[in-house]
């Protein structure tokens, strides 16, 4: 029998320290695709990896040429040159339907950080070509995939679950910064502190088009890791008012315990600004730049408190959807896993009727035979006796495994009419 199986880690079961150590960058991937391969030539592999999740899906049709959890977990401590329980202790398996439904959940943003982010569809489908292009791809996980890639849309045209946001960062770029900007790519981003909130923003307003970044953090090293991921440049703390200066956008994340820029210090910046736009997220806790900025012409400052209401009521409308969404993942999952279990029972059915077409042929053949000159009517009326027959015979049989592979469970009556009808290759 044909046979999903996946096994991975996200942001629900694993830190970031973990996910960083497991995850496989774009070239890693395309190698990793191969290598598997390799070692496993009949096997279908798709291999997804983002930063909040890596997870390794593999199919075939033949179930016993799988690898077992034990083998997939060995691959990938090998590949990142780790100990197995370095990777055991953190991935979960699933199999059959359960992976179905998981993709279907992925794809469709149901499982992410941030329910109903859009960028998750799209890594969905670049690690589906990934794997196309290597040739890992195979039947099944082509099914599973395509059908992903649909569900997800469908949950996204049907509900509303992808047009609220619900995180700090994402409201602060698509409810608040669209707003005052009507475009980023030739906007200067600054941003200030280093955090998981620093780059989660800067993640956003990379989607929005923005391309050049500032970093300046008290630590110049964790400036200079954070800016590498937006090919930006990172400053010591010394250059914080002259980056102000420069920025038309500015994300402040850091820890202080006091305002970092006050309104008497920025005063003195304004007049090298020349009037132009200051939009400033302020997302620390204390704030990071004096209230009363906000009052300064051309500045449009927000806290994270005039983003939380925001987020709260994108929440509450979001989860009122969320039943819907979670409807079509299982009326999608159904439909997919019956029509996957049809076509696993198709060439059992395909052999049982030729098997029985043949019997009926030869038994049909020897009694024409044996009863010499027959009228063609009669022999007409003959033959189709024996198909009717054959029919009614069948038919019980067939329509209980008809009947199993709708509900998803064929492997014991297939193999019990296997073995009645000597149906094996």
């Amino acid at each position: 029998m044909m046979k999903l199986q996946m096994i991975g880690l996200s942001h629900h079961n694993a830190s970031v320290e973990v996910r960083e150590r497991l995850a496989f960058s774009p070239d890693q991937a395309q190698e990793a695709l191969r290598s598997f391969r390799d070692r496993y030539p009949e096997i279908e592999t798709v291999l997804l990896s983002t930063c909040n999740r890596t997870e390794i899906y593999t199919a075939a049709i033949d179930g016993n040429v799988c690898p077992t959890h034990h083998d997939m977990v060995q691959f990938w401590a090998d590949f990142h040159h780790l100990e197995p329980q370095d990777v055991f202790d953190n991935v979960l398996e699933r199999t059959g339907e359960d992976v179905v439904r998981h993709l279907f959940t992925v794809a469709a943003s149901l499982d992410s950080m941030v329910v109903g982010e859009a960028q998750i569809l799209s890594q969905v489908k670049q690690a589906y070509d990934l794997a196309t292009q290597t040739d890992s791809a195979g039947t099944l996980t082509h099914s599973c995939f395509q059908a992903a890639i649909r569900v997800a849309k469908r949950v996204s045209n049907e509900t509303t679950i992808h047009k609220k946001r619900v995180s700090i960062p994402s409201v602060a770029v698509s409810d608040f910064a669209s707003n005052v900007f009507d475009r980023f790519d030739d906007k200067k981003v600054l941003i200030i502190g280093a955090g998981e909130m620093a780059e989660e923003t800067s993640r956003y307003l990379i989607d929005v088009g923005a391309k050049s970044f500032t970093v300046v953090n008290r630590s110049l090293e964790r400036g200079e890791r954070l800016a590498a991921n937006f090919n930006g440049r990172a400053l010591s703390w010394d250059k914080l008012h002259e980056a102000i200066i420069e920025a038309d956008l500015i994300v402040s994340t850091t820890g202080a315990t006091e305002p970092i820029i006050r309104l008497e210090e920025y005063k003195q910046l304004e007049a090298a600004r020349f009037q132009r736009t200051l939009f400033v997220l302020d997302l620390a806790i204390p704030r990071d730049f004096d209230p009363r900025i906000a009052e300064r012409v051309g500045v449009y400052l927000f806290s994270i408190d005039d983003l939380r209401h925001t987020c709260d009521k994108n929440r509450a409308a979001r989860e009122r959807e969320w039943p819907k969404a979670e409807r079509i993942i299982e009326e999608e999952t159904a439909k997919f896993m019956a029509d996957l279990n049809h076509r696993a029972t198709a060439p059992t059915i395909r052999r049982l009727k030729q098997r029985s077409d043949e019997l009926k042929e030869e038994e049909l053949k020897r009694l024409l035979n044996k009863l010499g000159e027959v009228d063609p009517k009669v022999a007409d009326e003959i033959t189709r006796s024996f198909d009717r027959l054959v029919n009614k015979l069948l038919h019980p049989p067939l329509e209980s495994l008809r009947d199993e592979a709708g509900s998803g469970s064929t492997e014991g009556l297939l193999d019990a009419l296997k073995r009645l009808f000597r149906l094996y290759d």
